[in-house]
Order: C-alpha cells, then structure tokens, then sequence
C-alpha cells in the first residue's frame, strides 16, 4: 500500500471565498452543494468541501491517508505525538480515525 491521500475535506465558514480561492489556486471544480449537509465534492470525488457556518464557523482540513493497518498507524502516529480527536471508526466500509 502505498499511504497516498486518496480523500480530503475541507470546512470553510465562508465557502464562497473558499470555492474562489481554490479554484484560482488549484483549478479545482466544486460541484453544487448538496442541502440541507452543505457539502460539495470536488473535482468530482477527490474531495469535498463543507460549509460550515451553520454549525459554529470553524475552518478545518482533513486528509484521509489510505494504509494497510488503521489500527497500527493510529499507534505509530500517538507514538510520535498525535493526539486522537476520533477513535478508530469501521462503519463497514472503511476504517478511519481522526489525529
């Protein structure tokens, strides 16, 4: 396995500035918003994009990192000093936890 970023997500209480940043930057194509989530894929599905002034206006980034072992790299990760904000997750799909 190779630990590419295969997702990520970003949270922007201010998505209009966000979408004009990003696609002047990366060339990025956003996808409508889906209601009442707010979210909006881009560049199809190689990420997404929340709004999130409705729920407190935080600006965030996550990068899912895809490995062989969730659970080890958890380890490895709090080993060199990470601090898990959400545990490790399996919903059946994938596994995934949040440093």
């Amino acid at each position: 396995m190779s630990n590419d970023v295969n997702y990520f997500e970003i949270g922007s209480p201010d998505s209009a500035v966000s979408r004009a940043f990003y696609q002047s930057l990366f060339d990025w194509e956003f996808g409508e918003p889906s209601m009442p989530a707010r979210y909006s894929m881009i560049n199809e599905d190689r990420g997404g994009m929340w709004d999130t002034s409705a729920t407190g206006g935080a600006s965030w980034a996550i990068f899912y990192v895809q490995v062989e072992d969730v659970d080890a790299a958890i380890g490895r990760a709090t080993d060199l000093g990470a601090t898990v904000i959400i545990p490790l997750v399996d919903n059946g799909a994938i596994e995934f936890a949040h440093l």
